[in-house]
C-alpha cells in the first residue's frame, strides 16, 4: 500500500492501532516518514501512552500533521459532538433533537457525524425532533435486559421491535435467551415470597433492592402458573440458540410471543 502507484492515482491508507503495531510495521512506517510518497496521504492512528511513542515522534519530526482527538465518554459530549457536526454542516440542530439523534444512534462518532450531516441535507439544513424521529427510530444501546423488560411486561410489539434492534446491533442471541430467562426466573421467586416489602424480599432472596423492585414491577399481572409455563419456553429457547433450533433468530421471536400470550392468558385479572 505504501509503494508508487501503477495507476498515477491519488490515494489514502489508514493505520489504526499503531500503538499496539509490532516492531516489523513500526520500521516500515517510520522508514516512509522520511521518504513519503506525494500521492499519497497516510493517516496514522494512535490511542496515546508511551507504547510506539517514538513512531508518532518520527511522523511529527518529518513534519506530519497531529490531530488531537479526545476521548468522547459522556452522552453530554456526543450531544455537543452532534450539534458541532451541524453547525459544521452549515445547519442548525434543536436540543431535544441532537438528544434524540443520540439515543437513536448510539456513541459511534462516525456514525453520528453521518447521520447528523444527512439530516442537514435532508431538512434543508434545520434538524427538529420531529426530522430525527422520520428516520431514526428505536433504540441505539439496547441490550438482552431491554428486549427481557418489554417480554414481561407483556408488551410484544415493543419486545419484538426491541429484539430487531438487539439483533441488528450485533447482541448474541445466548444473551437475549439468558437475560428472558433470568427475568422469568426473578418475577418467579418474588412472587413466591409472602412480603411486598422490597427490603424484606432482598433479603430473603438475596437480591438488591433495586433488582427485588424492578422484579415486582414486572411480576405484576402474571400467574405463579404463567410464570411457571414461562420458565419452561425460557428453557427451550435456551436449547434452541444453542443450535438445537434451524433459525436462532426465529427461535427467539417464537419465545417472545409464547411468553406474552402466556401471560395474557393466564395472568391475574
Amino acid at each position: 500500500m505504501l509503494a508508487p502507484s501503477l495507476f498515477g492515482a491519488h490515494r489514502v491508507v489508514v493505520v489504526t492501532g499503531v500503538h499496539e503495531a509490532a516492531g516489523a510495521l513500526v520500521d516500515a512506517l517510520t522508514g516512509y516518514a522520511r521518504d513519503p510518497d506525494p500521492d499519497l496521504t497516510l493517516v496514522v492512528v494512535h490511542h496515546g501512552g508511551k507504547r510506539n511513542e517514538a513512531l508518532v515522534k518520527a511522523f511529527t519530526a518529518a513534519g506530519a500533521a497531529v490531530d488531537d482527538c479526545p476521548k468522547v465518554t459522556s452522552v453530554s459530549d456526543r450531544i455537543a459532538f452532534v450539534r458541532n457536526e451541524v453547525r459544521s454542516a452549515g445547519g442548525r440542530v434543536t436540543a431535544d433533537a441532537a438528544a434524540a439523534l443520540v439515543e437513536a444512534v448510539g456513541a459511534d462518532l462516525r456514525q453520528l457525524s453521518s447521520a447528523a450531516t444527512q439530516l442537514v441535507s435532508d431538512f434543508g439544513g434545520t434538524v427538529d425532533a420531529d426530522a430525527v424521529a422520520r428516520f431514526h427510530r428505536g433504540q441505539a444501546e439496547v441490550t438482552g435486559f431491554s428486549v427481557a423488560e418489554r417480554v414481561l411486561v407483556g408488551d410484544r410489539q415493543g419486545s419484538l421491535e426491541l429484539l430487531r434492534w438487539a439483533l441488528q446491533r450485533g447482541v448474541a442471541h445466548v444473551l437475549i435467551a439468558d437475560a428472558i430467562a433470568d427475568g422469568v426466573r426473578t418475577a418467579a421467586r418474588v412472587s413466591s415470597v409472602r412480603s411486598s416489602n422490597p427490603g424484606d424480599l432482598a433479603r430473603t432472596l438475596k437480591m438488591p433492592p433495586w433488582k427485588v423492585r424492578k422484579a415486582q414491577a414486572q411480576a405484576r399481572g402474571w400467574s405463579i402458573e404463567g410464570l411457571q409455563q414461562a420458565i419452561g419456553v425460557a428453557a427451550e429457547l435456551n436449547a434452541d440458540v444453542k443450535g438445537a433450533a434451524a433459525s436462532a433468530d426465529y427461535a427467539l421471536e417464537r419465545a417472545i410471543r409464547r411468553i406474552v400470550a402466556i401471560r395474557r392468558e393466564t395472568g391475574r385479572r
